[in-house]
């Protein structure tokens, strides 16, 4: 039987955004324009070697996160960045250290970007799911009308979101072909080992034993639906516990029952948040090289948390 059939389909909810006024405000300040810069950001190292003349100017990490950050906002080329760079400069920002697009370029390859994120208070109930980011290839309505000429390139994005506050805690970026479950164990080391955790929550694809062992090491409970036909573990195996039991609920009532029950669909929110990266980002990467690309990935996920900090929606479903 196909999975189709034999499923009734539920109404589709109504919600309605409780904190409109805020909100809208919010989305509108996403487009303002007035920057403050750090004192700390306006200083450059200018160590010169002694007898030589010509050695470029060292810049911070922090100066090249903020033009890269900027580079997002504006959907703006390497040269187009300096340029406006250099306008901030002329305008407000005299001792704004302005590198050339060749360096930004250079130094994007190997930049350990800070994460911007506002923790919550209490335990993180994080979310975790992944997409794709087009590196090459051709555009969907050219693949819909005369199909595929050439073979597409993609590289995969990998997020942990805090579903309590909106904020991504932890990303990560792989190859095309790594699966969900090899790299969840790469997301929690991110965050830092003394950051309590209550809930795990993520599809089918993290139902492995690797996963429920890195979510027991942090002292978490999963949130992860057994897949289809799963059979129960030994009791020694790491999260067997919590599995069988889900097992058990499921044979005694069905799938779609145990969803509801267990608050499984806040796992929603992650896909809200692929949606909103590609919206505000864009579809593809710029960047061609890997360690360019990481940054690239990593910087995006910095620019999307500050804008979920001003504008993020209450909503409640009203039917």
């Amino acid at each position: 039987m196909r999975k189709d059939q034999g499923k009734s389909a539920e109404p589709k909810g109504i919600y309605r955004v409780k904190n409109w006024p805020a909100y809208n405000a919010g989305l509108i300040a996403r487009g303002d324009v007035t920057m403050w810069i750090d004192e700390s950001a306006l200083t450059r190292d200018t160590e010169i070697a002694l007898g030589k003349r010509g050695r470029p100017c060292i810049y911070s990490d922090a100066v090249i996160q903020m033009l890269l950050e900027l580079k997002q906002v504006f959907r703006l080329p390497l040269r187009a960045l300096q340029g406006f760079a250099c306008s901030l400069r002329k305008l407000a920002f005299a001792d704004l250290p302005v590198p050339n697009y060749t360096t930004l370029s250079r130094r994007a390859q190997d930049l350990h970007a800070v994460l911007p994120a506002q923790r919550s208070d209490g335990p993180l109930y994080l979310v975790v799911d992944s997409t794709g980011l087009k590196v090459f290839g051709e555009g969907e309505w050219k693949v819909r009308k005369h199909g595929y000429s050439k073979r597409r390139t993609w590289r995969k994005v990998h997020l942990a979101m805090d579903a309590n506050t909106g904020q991504i805690c932890a990303a990560l970026m792989t190859h095309q072909d790594v699966g969900d479950a090899d790299v969840l164990p790469e997301l929690l080391d991110q965050l830092p080992p003394d950051t309590p955790i209550d809930t795990i929550g993520g599809d089918g694809a993290y139902d492995s034993k690797q996963c429920h062992a890195a979510i027991a090491g942090r002292a978490a409970q999963p949130s992860i639906p057994p897949r289809d036909g799963a059979m129960p573990w030994p009791e020694a195996t790491p999260g067997a516990a919590w599995r069988n039991a889900v097992i058990d609920a499921i044979a005694k009532s069905n799938r779609r029952e145990w969803k509801k029950a267990s608050g499984y669909h806040r796992r929603s929110l992650v896909e809200n948040l692929m949606y909103r990266l590609k919206t505000l980002t864009g579809h593809s990467l710029w960047a061609r090289e890997i360690g360019s690309q990481a940054t690239e990935v990593s910087v995006r996920v910095g620019v999307l948390n500050r804008m979920a900090a001003l504008a993020r929606p209450q909503s409640v479903r009203i039917a």
